[in-house]
């Protein structure tokens, strides 16, 4: 890994991890970024979930005083994001290379439309009073998520906020937090997993795991000064840019 190479990279994981504390869609910078200086797709990726966890658990310290009085919802939704992101995990390395790298103009194009139509999705799934059968719903979409999450990840930020407009929320701040946690569940166990059977560039998954972990702790403040409007056309425009840049390459 030369300097620049490594420039590149750090501040792609710095500005995914502000992204990922404010709405999710990080992976749109970081897993393009490893692919562009080299790195195989499907190794990309598993070293892109080993260096981006930490984000995710610094984007959770930067929103704590949101998830004050949100127990029930960390108590519930944990599991299913644990269980989900192991499965996942092992899905993908099950997966042969050359299959992952034709997904992966198709996976960027889907999480970044599903980025893109966030908003309206939790808007549509909020209700006011969930009762058990919503409750179980959730934690049930939450499994869904996480295997995704596992598998690949970008965008399990939007699906994450859907499931908890499921419950009723609707503080911007406090749903964060939880993604927040939830993403950090999701790719804690993960990464453990594929730091003990997979691929990982380890050189690489450390530098962008510093640049991670700066963006997601100071994202939180970022957040809230930048407003979510600016940093989502951002991401949009990466993701679409990256989309059609791997299907020409195909």
């Amino acid at each position: 890994m030369s300097l620049w190479q490594g420039s590149i990279i750090f501040v792609a994981a710095f500005l995914a991890g502000v992204v990922n504390s404010v709405a999710g869609g990080g992976t749109l910078l970081t897993f393009p970024a490893l692919v562009w200086i080299g790195i195989d797709p499907k190794v990309a990726n598993v070293t892109n979930t080993v260096a981006l966890w930490p984000g995710s658990l610094a984007g959770m310290v930067g929103f704590r005083r949101e998830l004050t009085g949100s127990r029930r919802w960390m108590t519930l939704l944990a599991v299913p994001s644990l269980a989900g992101g192991l499965v996942g995990a092992v899905l993908l390395l099950r997966t042969s290379p050359d299959t992952f790298a034709a997904m992966v103009p198709h996976l960027i194009l889907f999480a970044t439309i599903l980025f893109a139509a966030g908003d309206r999705i939790t808007r549509k799934l909020t209700v006011s009073e969930p009762g058990r059968a919503w409750w179980a719903g959730a934690a049930v979409f939450q499994f869904f998520v996480a295997v995704y999450g596992g598998y690949f990840g970008a965008g399990i930020g939007i699906l994450m906020l859907a499931a908890l407009g499921l419950l009723g929320l609707s503080d911007i701040h406090q749903m964060n937090g939880l993604k927040n946690f939830f993403a950090m569940c999701i790719n804690a166990v993960a990464a453990l997993y594929f730091m003990a059977l997979g691929p990982v560039e380890w050189a690489e998954a450390m530098v962008m795991a510093a640049g991670s972990i700066v963006g997601g702790y100071g994202g939180a403040g970022l957040a809230r000064r930048l407003g979510r409007t600016v940093v989502r056309r951002i991401v949009i425009f990466v993701g679409l840019a990256m989309a059609v840049a791997m299907m020409l390459r195909r």
